[in-house]
């Protein structure tokens, strides 16, 4: 038996680098020491494989970004939800 495939977010990059732009963060860098995790080892590299849509964030570095963003996870992955940060 396979595994079905799970829903990938096809807008999840640009709402990722959205917020980045949104809350002035230039560099990726800058970026890293916002969402400062813990959990998660996070690079300039990393961030960048979210923004170009070739890596998807763990579920605790979506909630970090939501709450940076102050916008709700499903604003993130729903891609028929435009991202409207508050």
């Amino acid at each position: 038996m396979g595994r079905a495939s799970r829903h990938t977010p096809k807008r999840l990059a640009e709402k990722l680098r959205l917020i980045r732009i949104n809350l002035g963060i230039a560099t990726l860098d800058e970026m890293v020491a916002m969402l400062h995790m813990d959990e998660v080892n996070l690079y300039r590299s990393t961030i960048l494989e979210y923004e170009r849509g070739n890596r998807e964030p763990p579920l605790v570095v979506l909630l970090r970004y939501s709450q940076l963003a102050n916008v709700t996870i499903n604003d993130l992955v729903d891609d028929k939800v435009d991202l409207v940060m508050r």
